[in-house]
């Protein structure tokens, strides 16, 4: 293999590595923001159930205000119907009476209601408060964890990248650019191998003069495959060793004497 070529694979795979790294960095803010939206789903939660609470007391009060207000009319209507001197009045203030008392009736209701929904609240608020411990305890961790994974990647991150200034230091400025230039347009791989003269990135076949020129010792030339254009290398296998061999002639030379 070319020294030039093994330089632009060592580059390419720093820059493989420094791809997926940081892929990985890429990844931990939102890691982050779904574990503080878990967080922040369950602190909400509890204050929906902490507002909703409020308000049933509130409503429970004014309700409690509107059965003694209605309470009082009743009583005040029942006691005026007896000082009155005509039918018509008497009947009037009954009619009145009878309406406060009805108003008494649906107050008790609706005042029942909220003290039941209170009752409900407050069970959501222990619920939702018990819950938003939980899940603080767990992003506790999610956190401790995420940010251990991000220092373990920045580390690679520098790693690599000091690799890849020692890896950009053997090439030659132009072939750099043009490394670059091809490895922008597929994904970051400039560089395929050769496997039985085809591509191995797109699978298309290399012309066989080029294949064995590749091949012969002392070639500088840097090959291109015609229509994925990535950088081709080849890789020679290493020689099978020899099998051993057998003197049938002096076996049979043996064989004869005897």
């Amino acid at each position: 293999m070319q020294p030039i070529i093994k330089h632009l694979l060592d580059l390419q795979t720093v820059d493989t590595h420094l791809q997926d790294v940081r892929a990985r960095l890429a990844q931990f803010p939102k890691r982050l923001a779904e574990v503080e939206g878990r967080v922040a789903a369950a602190r909400a939660e509890l204050e929906h159930s902490k507002t909703s609470h409020l308000t049933a007391l509130k409503d429970r009060k004014k309700y409690e205000l509107d059965v003694e207000q209605w309470k009082e009319k009743a009583k005040k209507y029942r006691d005026q119907a007896y000082q009155v001197k005509t039918n018509e009045a008497f009947k009037a203030l009954q009619n009145e009476a009878q309406t406060a008392e009805n108003e008494v009736a649906k107050s008790e209701d609706r005042l029942l209601e909220k003290m039941v929904a209170g009752e409900e609240y407050d069970g959501r608020i222990k619920v939702a408060d018990k819950a938003l411990k939980e899940v603080e305890e767990i992003a506790k961790g999610e956190r401790a964890k995420i940010e251990s994974e991000r220092a373990v990647a920045e580390k690679e991150r520098a790693e690599f990248e000091s690799g890849r200034a020692t890896a950009v230091a053997a090439i030659p400025e132009d072939l750099l650019d043009h490394y670059q230039r091809i490895a922008r347009k597929h994904g970051g791989t400039a560089l395929a191998e050769v496997r039985n003269e085809l591509c191995g990135a797109c699978g298309m076949r290399v012309r066989p003069h080029v294949f064995q020129e590749m091949r012969r010792e002392g070639n500088e030339e840097i090959y291109h495959c015609e229509t994925c254009t990535r950088m081709l290398y080849y890789i020679e296998p290493p020689k099978q060793p020899a099998p051993p061999s057998t003197d049938n002639s002096s076996s049979a030379s043996q064989s004869s004497d005897t």
